[in-house]
C-alpha cells in the first residue's frame, strides 16, 4: 500500500500537479483520500523522502514539502554512483569533453532566433566573468556558469538534463580545486583567466555563426587546455552536498 500511495504521490510532482516547494495535503487528508493507515502513509513519505521528492520541515509549519528533480538533484545521485565506483576525475573530464562540445553543436545547429538569444546569454556571462579577472575563486564560479549556460540552452531538453547533471559533478570538483589552489598559491595568474575569456568569446561567435564542425572543435580544444589546470590525474572524485 505505502508504494501505491508513493507512486501516485510521485506522479503528481514529476507532472506538477504539486508546484516545486508546495507542501503535501494533511495527513487526515490524505490517510481518507487513499484509503490507507497511518503507518502506511508515512512509509510513502518516507519512500519519497528517500528519492529526495520531498523534504520534512521540522517546526511549528513542519510538514512534508515537494522538491521537484532538477539536473543539480540529479547531479548529486550521479556523483554518489561515480564515487561508489570509484570514478577519477580524468575519466569525469573526458566525458565532459564529449558531451560539452555536443551541447554547443547543439546551440550553433539552432533557429537564427533562437540562437541569438544563447549567444545573448552567453556575452552576459563572459562580460562577467570578465570583470572577476583576478578574483580566482569568482573567476572559476563565473567559467562554470558558462559552461553550465551552453548545455542549459543547447535546446535538447534530454542532453540538457543528462549533460547538467554531469556538469554539476565536474563544477562541483573544480571548485574544490579552486579553493584548494587559492590556499597552496597554485591558482592560474590573470594572463591564463584572460585566455579562458578569449576561448569563450570565440565558441560564442562561432555559435552565432552557426558553425557546428568549428564550434565542436574550438569548445573540445578548450577543455582540452582547461581542464588540465585541475590537475586531475587519477584522484577520485569527492561528493558535494
Amino acid at each position: 500500500m505505502a508504494e501505491l500511495v508513493a507512486d501516485r504521490l510521485r506522479r503528481r510532482i514529476i507532472t506538477g500537479e504539486l508546484d516545486d516547494g508546495a507542501s503535501l495535503p494533511r495527513e487526515a487528508q490524505m490517510i481518507s483520500e487513499f484509503g490507507v493507515s497511518r503507518p502506511s502513509l508515512r512509509e510513502a513519505i518516507r519512500i519519497l523522502e528517500t528519492e529526495g521528492l520531498i523534504r520534512i520541515r521540522r517546526g511549528k509549519v513542519g510538514g512534508a514539502v515537494v522538491m521537484r528533480p532538477t539536473a543539480h538533484s540529479a547531479a548529486y545521485h550521479l556523483g554518489l554512483t561515480l564515487q561508489s565506483h570509484a570514478t577519477t576525475l580524468d575519466d569525469l573530464a573526458a566525458a565532459r569533453s564529449v558531451l560539452e562540445p555536443a551541447c554547443a553543436a547543439l546551440a550553433a545547429a539552432l533557429p537564427d532566433r533562437a540562437r541569438k538569444k544563447v549567444v545573448a546569454r552567453l556575452t552576459e556571462l563572459i562580460d562577467e566573468n570578465e570583470a572577476q579577472l583576478g578574483a580566482a575563486t569568482d573567476f572559476t564560479s563565473g567559467a562554470l556558469a558558462f559552461h553550465a549556460a551552453i548545455v542549459e540552452l543547447c535546446g535538447n531538453t534530454t542532453i540538457t538534463l543528462l549533460a547538467g547533471a554531469l556538469e554539476s559533478v565536474w563544477a562541483s570538483q573544480e571548485r574544490l580545486w579552486a579553493e584548494k589552489a587559492v590556499d597552496d598559491g597554485d591558482y592560474p595568474d590573470a594572463a591564463s583567466q584572460r585566455q579562458v575569456v578569449r576561448a569563450h568569446r570565440r565558441i560564442a561567435k562561432l555559435i552565432e555563426s552557426g558553425d557546428v564542425d568549428v564550434v565542436t572543435r574550438a569548445m573540445r580544444d578548450h577543455l582540452n587546455k582547461s581542464q588540465p589546470y585541475v590537475n586531475y590525474d587519477a584522484v577520485p572524485i569527492e561528493v558535494v552536498s
